[in-house]
């Protein structure tokens, strides 16, 4: 058995939590890395990466959403170090011109990444989730539920948002299994739904009321500069939207099926367990 550790970057993040304690209850040595954690990694600090490479053998990359791209540096070192399998984090539709936005920065940041996956010689998975449904529960949306009320600039748009644990099972199958080398794995949940269709589920899970609210993209970016946000921050927020608001993340994806050979958690009993969790409480 191999006892060199998996290093997963981002490892207290919403995704890369995830995976290192499925990694974990495999038996799987790992070592987590981030600003936060035992293993310090930051980066815009390259001085922090060779100890974080340092002896691991495949590593789980959840890349920095902010120019320059760091990926590709990143990625050429750990080859150098010896890492023999990469699965990095990208997402859905940035190979489609407009996907996120005319101004989006996320695009060539995720597009030079796996590009530098793909030329690194070394074995490669590459992950292209849709909108995560944790975002209700962890991230931007939650305030807006626990209030009662969640305004965002998306109209009837629909998204299949896809469940983090899904995500990071297809992650831990392509860094501890065989048959995912070169595979691009685009994530999706298994429907369709429109925020408000999302509240609905909270709603029927939690036993409290959660209505939506459409707003203008520019009301979204003063309300988030009205809580604190800097304004280029807003606009990232604003133009990772787009995606719900044009429906681009509507399309049910196969990737969750062919990584892991079972269907995609259904929002609802994602919805389920977050109010069980107490996700929603206070």
């Amino acid at each position: 058995m191999d006892t060199r550790p998996v290093l997963v970057i981002g490892g207290t993040g919403t995704i890369g939590g995830r995976v290192v304690a499925a990694l974990r209850d495999k038996g799987v040595p790992v070592r987590a890395a981030s600003r936060r954690s035992e293993v310090h990694f930051d980066w815009d600090d390259p001085g922090t990466w060779a100890a974080a490479l340092d002896g691991v053998r495949a590593a789980f990359i959840t890349p920095l959403d902010a120019p320059p791209p760091r990926t590709p540096a990143l990625v050429e070192q750990a080859v150098a170090a010896g890492v023999e399998r990469l699965v990095l984090l990208s997402a859905r539709g940035v190979e489609v011109p407009g996907y996120f936005g005319p101004e989006s920065v996320i695009t060539e940041c995720h597009l030079e990444g796996e590009r530098a996956v793909r030329a690194s010689g070394a074995a490669w998975t590459v992950l292209k989730p849709a909108w995560f449904a944790q975002n209700f529960s962890e991230g931007l949306f939650r305030d807006g539920v626990v209030a009662g009320e969640l305004a965002l600039p998306v109209g009837d748009g629909r998204a299949a948002f896809v469940d983090a644990d899904d995500i990071a099972a297809v992650a831990v199958a392509a860094l501890t299994e065989e048959g995912h080398d070169g595979q691009e794995y685009e994530l999706s949940g298994p429907r369709a739904l429109g925020v408000a269709d999302a509240l609905a589920e909270i709603s029927r899970a939690t036993g409290r009321p959660a209505r939506f609210a459409d707003m203008t993209v520019e009301g979204f970016t003063e309300m988030l500069a009205g809580v604190g946000v800097p304004a280029e921050d807003a606009a990232v927020w604003a133009n990772a939207l787009t995606p719900i608001r044009t429906s681009g993340d509507a399309v049910i994806a196969d990737g969750v099926e062919r990584a892991l050979g079972r269907p995609p958690r259904d929002f609802a009993a994602f919805a389920d367990d977050a109010a069980k969790s107490g996700a929603w409480e206070g």
